[in-house]
């Protein structure tokens, strides 16, 4: 990493920490919502691979504030003490039949969120193409889940995929757009699409 890369980490990640998340991504988060109003006030939101729960956290504080549900799933436990009254917590795969069937049982979803990345390699080809199947497993996600008029916003690493990826949201949603946040590394492929007004 560029010292330059290494300085902006430690920006977000002090920031973070003042402000009492467990995570620097919060700030990719907050310049997303800004932008394109992802999540409403009020609404249901599912935040996909939640832990450590910053998304989550500032969703039910700064977005929701009381109001609306988070639910948030993860195949780790999140770190937030207390839990916000509004989020609703799910251990475990997804995508898996028996964890889908819970995250529809609270209703359609207004917004989903995902911060997830796999496990990487260190290998850009290989980490690039698992990002993208996650990121599609979050779409398949999206479509049996959110409700019409609906956002999704997903991180991905660009590779090989990321332009069929982005085809197959643009099918979905009337408007995509791709984003690189500030308090991404510049060094980083990673990138988030956000899919607004799902058809």
């Amino acid at each position: 990493m560029a010292d330059k890369d290494y300085k902006e980490s430690d920006f977000w990640a002090q920031k973070a920490k003042k402000e009492g998340y467990p995570a620097r991504s919060v700030y990719k988060l907050e310049e997303l919502q800004k932008a394109y109003k992802i999540i409403p006030n009020g609404g249901r939101i599912m935040d996909v691979g939640a832990a450590p729960g910053s998304w989550t956290l500032y969703v039910a504080r700064n977005i929701l504030k009381g109001k609306g549900q988070v639910v948030s799933v993860d195949l780790k436990d999140l770190t937030l003490c207390p839990l916000p009254q509004n989020v609703v917590t799910l251990k475990g795969d997804a995508f898996s039949k028996e964890n889908l069937e819970k995250l529809k049982s609270f209703g359609e979803y207004d917004s989903i969120i995902s911060d997830a990345a796999p496990s990487t390699s260190g290998n850009k080809a290989v980490d690039a193409a698992r990002s993208a199947e996650l990121v599609n497993s979050v779409i398949t996600l999206a479509g049996e889940c959110l409700k019409k008029n609906s956002s999704l916003v997903v991180k991905i690493f660009q590779g090989e995929d990321f332009q069929n990826t982005v085809n197959r949201m643009k099918g979905m949603f009337k408007k995509v757009v791709i984003h690189k946040p500030k308090a991404c590394r510049t060094s980083s492929v990673e990138v988030y699409i956000v899919g607004l007004n799902l058809i």
